[in-house]
């Protein structure tokens, strides 16, 4: 699919069941708007979502497949609602001091979590519609992020030539 700016991220909508984002895939990259493009159609554009003020490296889908997460280099996390895309963002999450590089949400959708480059990942609470967050402060480089399948556990990948490791929470 011949973009016109550079993909730093894909994702398809998960789940096999008929619903407003069965079938699409939305892609972040050196564009302040994420795209969402119809699969089945050979990527037939959907949906720009606007809001960002900056380039995105990360979108993560809601298990429900209604909601679509998208993280940016304005430091800030966005959240979707794919059944109202002609509108703004449901909401807008700030990050602690850098760019949002990897998003993942819970396997029960409860739980959004935000890491940046480096040092800090904020797990937020949707179930209370975002109003609380839990801001995990650590050292190092951050490759990536992970829930456990039951979802009582954040793993964090560290890259940081130091402090290798993975963090378990």
């Amino acid at each position: 699919w011949p973009l016109d700016w550079a993909a730093n991220w894909a994702t398809s909508c998960p789940g096999a069941s008929p619903g407003p984002a069965a079938g699409l895939v939305a892609i972040v990259g050196d564009d302040p708007a994420a795209l969402l493009v119809d699969a089945a159609s050979g990527g037939r554009p959907v949906a720009r979502l606007a809001g960002h003020a900056d380039y995105s490296f990360a979108a993560a889908w809601h298990p429900g497949g209604t909601l679509l997460a998208t993280g940016n280099q304005d430091a800030t996390t966005r959240v979707w609602d794919v059944r109202r895309l002609g509108g703004p963002s449901l909401a807008t999450l700030a990050g602690v001091v850098g760019a949002i590089r990897s998003l993942r949400w819970s396997p029960d959708g409860r739980f959004l979590a935000a890491a940046e480059p480096a040092d800090f990942v904020t797990v937020y609470d949707a179930a209370a519609g975002f109003e609380r967050a839990q801001e995990v402060d650590l050292f190092g480089e951050v490759a990536g992020i992970a829930f456990s399948p039951a979802g009582d556990r954040l793993f964090v990948g560290v890259s940081d030539a130091t402090y290798s490791s993975l963090l378990q929470f």
